[in-house]
């Protein structure tokens, strides 16, 4: 058994399976060992890759490598394998393992529909804090935990909405730094930028909580599509995640035919219940009387 060890990127990962095909390794031959893995009991010492050429490069096509770097973003401890497989099997001139049909190319293709979400729930759901005015470095910061390595691809979108405010995003494992010009990445994420994300000093957030409160509509209340839509894993990180377990029981403890928050329901003025409210996802601002 061939012990493969690399950096733990993509790109360690493509040069030292390039190497591999060269030298005919089939996939069961190869045991991948990234930056942290852990090796087994009965793991052997690193076989040194022969980077000299034993055969000629196979052409790989240019959409595969870039359906495996995506995939690669995939957390799980047969990443690595799987994508060799895939790439061995095209090489050899079976591209059928690319295909959502194929038993192979089905894990790939889940597993890029995960990192897609994965990436979606980034840019939805990660709140920044404003630092103070005239604190050094970024001017925003953001802590957020996504399931998948999926923060160096996915934090451009920023970018190109925040134009040249700086900001800071920081997880577990990695970092970003937008420096108003240039995104900076590292892994591990540096303790400084760790402490910076954990610990905002937002002085507007209690406003914000109080017009989030304020805003609830519990009779659009619908939890499996909220729990759908948001998963609960990201509330702990989220400025008004800690509202919602309590705005969802005020609802079912009859609010929902108030159609306002308890807050604004105690107010005087005319009191409007909703006997048919078509229960919709939760939505903070919104207007239960405008047509839909």
């Amino acid at each position: 058994m061939h012990s493969a060890h690399f950096d733990g990127s993509f790109a360690g990962w493509r040069d030292t399976a390039r190497a591999l095909l060269r030298q005919g390794l089939a996939p069961h031959q190869v045991n991948w060992r990234g930056d942290g893995d852990r090796g087994g009991l009965f793991d052997q010492a690193p076989s040194p890759v022969n980077t000299t050429p034993a055969a000629e490069a196979p052409r790989i096509p240019r959409q595969l490598l870039a359906l495996l770097q995506s995939a690669a973003c995939f957390r799980v401890e047969d990443r690595w394998s799987l994508l060799y497989r895939i790439l061995w099997r095209v090489a050899q001139g079976d591209r059928a393992a690319m295909l959502p049909g194929d038993i192979d190319g089905s894990q790939l293709h889940k597993r890029l529909k995960a990192v897609r979400r994965e990436a979606h729930h980034l840019h939805a759901f990660l709140r920044f804090h404003p630092r103070p005015e005239h604190a050094e470095g970024p001017q925003l910061v953001a802590w957020h935990e996504p399931a998948h390595d999926i923060l160096a691809s996915a934090s451009g979108h920023f970018a190109e909405r925040l134009g040249r405010s700086t900001w800071l995003i920081a997880t577990p494992d990695d970092g970003v730094y937008w420096d108003g010009q240039r995104l900076h990445y590292q892994k591990p994420c540096p303790p400084e930028w760790q402490r910076l994300a954990q610990t905002p000093e937002d002085d507007g957030e209690a406003l914000w909580l109080a017009y989030y409160g304020s805003t609830f509509n519990p009779a659009r209340l619908n939890r499996s599509v909220l729990e759908t839509n948001m998963p609960v894993r990201f509330w702990k990180n989220l400025p008004e995640g800690p509202l919602i377990p309590k705005l969802m029981s005020q609802a079912r403890a009859g609010a929902q035919r108030d159609g306002q928050a308890e807050a604004v329901a105690r107010q005087g003025g005319k009191r409007i219940r909703h006997t048919n409210a078509t229960p919709l996802p939760f939505s903070g601002n919104a207007d239960p009387d405008r047509p839909r």
